[in-house]
């Protein structure tokens, strides 16, 4: 837009036509454009800046708090129909992008700032592994496999394929909505926190919620259509997270992926993949 308003000054004006009923000239009107994308531009800024707060808003009190959907279960399917349905495609492989208000300010110089990119560790989370965490094992990926009687019911022959057998595919969205154990364990109170044990050790993996409120992690669970965590709330003894995203278990579970967001790292984790036992148990 200063582009615009800049280029208008060094044109002359134009003649104004016979009938005397004073045209704009050509330069003016490059000016007005200018000042008018101006004034788009701070409101787009203005608008993109208050965004996050606005939706929370919205999320917080427009969005039912109601969490239970449905009361149906997963049904078993075969391996193939598991990895097909629903895969991870926005979670397998996180892409950065840069929007057009941000691109706009970069090369205009109206502070743009670069992005971080979302694979970069901040110098201590996530913590990462390679490919031989993963490595064929006994039971594909892991030593064995899940348990015999995981938590809240979740399907068992579902859980072992995606734990055991799978890099990429997840449970369908929002199928920890349809565990009614889960939600009401849940929903019991307010200030309670969840540990998560790896569904195949039963080792500690995720305790939360931590720093917020347990609604709150439900219901940025439910936006993203699977439970969701936050670096405090990771067990990092157990857990780690390849270069691609994918978050898995020390034993080589599967749990997910991580998909970086304003807030920082967000793990988007398989239920399935959570319901383990204690050790103790």
């Amino acid at each position: 837009s200063w582009f615009f308003v800049c280029f208008s000054m060094l044109l002359p004006p134009m003649e104004r036509e016979p009938n005397g009923n004073g045209k704009r000239s050509f330069a003016k009107g490059l000016a007005l454009a200018g000042v008018a994308l101006c004034a788009v531009g701070v409101l787009a800024l203005t608008l993109e800046n208050e965004g996050s707060t606005k939706v929370a808003h919205f999320v917080k009190n427009v969005i039912s708090p109601s969490i239970i959907e449905s009361s149906t279960t997963l049904t078993p399917t075969s391996q193939s129909s598991v990895t097909a349905p629903q895969p991870e495609n926005t979670v397998a492989s996180p892409s950065r992008t840069v929007g057009p208000l941000k691109a706009f300010g970069a090369l205009f110089g109206g502070g743009g700032a670069e992005e971080a990119d979302p694979l970069a560790s901040d110098g201590q989370y996530p913590i990462y592994t390679d490919e031989s965490t993963m490595s064929q094992k006994g039971h594909g990926t892991t030593a064995s496999p899940v348990q015999e009687n995981l938590r809240w019911g979740v399907d068992r022959s579902t859980a072992d394929r995606i734990c055991s057998y799978n890099r990429h595919f997840a449970e369908r969205a929002g199928y920890w909505q349809t565990i009614v154990p889960y939600i009401e364990e849940a929903t019991a109170t307010e200030d309670q926190q969840i540990t998560f044990y790896d569904s195949v050790t039963g080792k500690p993996l995720f305790i939360a919620p931590k720093g917020r409120s347990m609604y709150d992690f439900l219901m940025e669970s439910k936006v993203h259509g699977w439970p969701s965590f936050r670096d405090e709330e990771v067990v990092w003894d157990n857990v780690r997270t390849l270069r691609d995203g994918e978050t898995v278990s020390l034993d080589g579970t599967h749990l997910g992926h991580n998909l970086p967001d304003k807030s920082g790292n967000r793990y988007c984790i398989n239920l399935v993949s959570v319901a383990g036992r204690p050790l103790n148990a």
